[in-house]
């Protein structure tokens, strides 16, 4: 059993912690819960978050949890992120460095501890049990999840090409450069005249991704299940399950479900799920300077040591034509904006053409959602409505995001 934990660090990860744990973020190639699933070969039973949280019900992610744990039931640090190999079988307490990422718990953990946002895994270790220490990085920062992309990338290409039983690609009307390789699993269509670069790294399509005509991937580059290239240069990328992507994209990571289906350049971001980003929506993700770039946070306007950062977009955030996006932008959850460029932080559910921007009210938002999830054949169900209205109410009322 299986139980990920979000401290008091994955609660500020905005703006993806205003709608979901960290534990269901993609970084590298997999959803954190996958990646701790494959890590200790067990089934993820439960997420204890944020208490906004609860209600969170997405896919196969699992529910949030109330109660104790159980003994014996492995306790994760959601911010671990451990590369793709198994475990030590003996092992009790689970590190990544000299931090505690995992601990099998010896005796059933009370649920007011772990509510407890500033509860520390350390507090956990059983005292008696082997200690193993597994390769694997940090997420200090939210921007980690961009900064160890490529890292994280390289690690779980060659793991899950066998776990998925892909196979090399060889076809005669398709370019292959470098020596990675290029995998593909069932289902996949590659049109010709498409060119792959793996001089980097591998690239992986998993079941069902379709890639057209005219297209440069280059790796490392991760496209999730029935996902589209559908033209334009992508290098460096994670692109979950049932994206549109075309354009120039480069070092980016889309959550799953989410569309840039035009023209356009983003680079060094992160797309949660449901993001729409319409054509010619370009971000920045350098600065004239090239000095090192500043990005918003709970905690204020921090320095984040990247050079390379561009936007971090929420669930369901939607932009217009033409919009162009600062370096190290904020675009909150449900954040519907056009027309002028931003400001570096957008609050959550703020609509306009330009700051300051009116609010965009829950009934609004709701339909919305339900008519872009629609399109994927997926009906929202009467649980999630009223949890999405729990969320615009936390969001709208938190005094931590600056409205202009």
């Amino acid at each position: 059993m299986l139980y990920l934990y979000d401290d008091a660090g994955a609660r500020r990860f905005e703006p993806f912690a205003t709608s979901r744990p960290l534990s269901d973020m993609r970084v590298g190639a997999l959803l954190q819960r996958q990646r701790w699933q494959h890590v200790l070969a067990t089934a993820s039973h439960g997420v204890i978050s944020s208490p906004h949280l609860v209600g969170f019900a997405e896919f196969d992610a699992p529910a949030h949890h109330e109660g104790d744990v159980p003994a014996g039931a492995w306790l994760v640090n959601s911010r671990a992120v451990p590369f793709l190999q198994a475990a030590p079988v003996a092992a009790r307490v689970l590190t990544i460095g000299d931090r505690v990422a995992a601990v099998r718990l010896a005796a059933p953990m009370p649920q007011e501890r772990l509510h407890d946002p500033h509860f520390l895994l350390e507090d956990a270790r059983p005292g008696t049990g082997a200690v193993g220490d597994i390769p694997g990085v940090w997420l200090d920062h939210v921007w980690d999840i961009v900064a160890h992309l490529q890292t994280a990338l390289l690690a779980d290409i060659p793991v899950l090409v066998g776990t998925l039983a892909a196979r090399p690609l060889e076809r005669a009307d398709v370019t292959v450069l470098g020596s990675h390789g290029v995998f593909v699993a069932d289902g996949v269509t590659v049109e010709p005249h498409v060119v792959f670069d793996t001089t980097a790294g591998p690239v992986l399509l998993c079941r069902g991704a379709s890639v057209q005509a005219f297209s440069r991937i280059v790796g490392p580059c991760f496209v999730g299940e029935a996902s589209a290239i559908l033209g334009g240069r992508v290098s460096g990328c994670s692109i979950g399950d049932m994206c549109r992507v075309h354009g120039e994209v480069s070092a980016t990571t889309f959550v799953g479900h989410s569309n840039k289906g035009h023209d356009g350049f983003v680079g060094h971001s992160v797309l949660g799920r449901w993001v729409n980003l319409s054509a010619g929506t370009t971000t920045s993700n350098l600065k004239n300077t090239y000095g090192m770039v500043s990005m918003w946070t709970p905690d204020g306007l921090t320095n984040t040591k990247q050079q390379f950062l561009g936007t971090l977009f929420g669930d369901h955030a939607k932009t217009g034509i033409g919009l162009r996006l600062t370096t190290g932008c904020v675009v909150g959850t449900g954040v519907n904006v056009y027309d002028s460029m931003p400001p570096k932080v957008v609050a959550p559910f703020s609509w306009g053409g330009s700051a300051p921007y009116a609010e965009f009210t829950v009934d609004k938002f709701v339909d919305m959602a339900e008519r872009m999830m629609a399109r994927r054949q997926i009906i929202m169900p009467d649980a999630a409505r009223a949890w999405w209205r729990t969320i615009h109410r936390v969001a709208t009322g938190d005094a931590r995001w600056p409205r202009r």
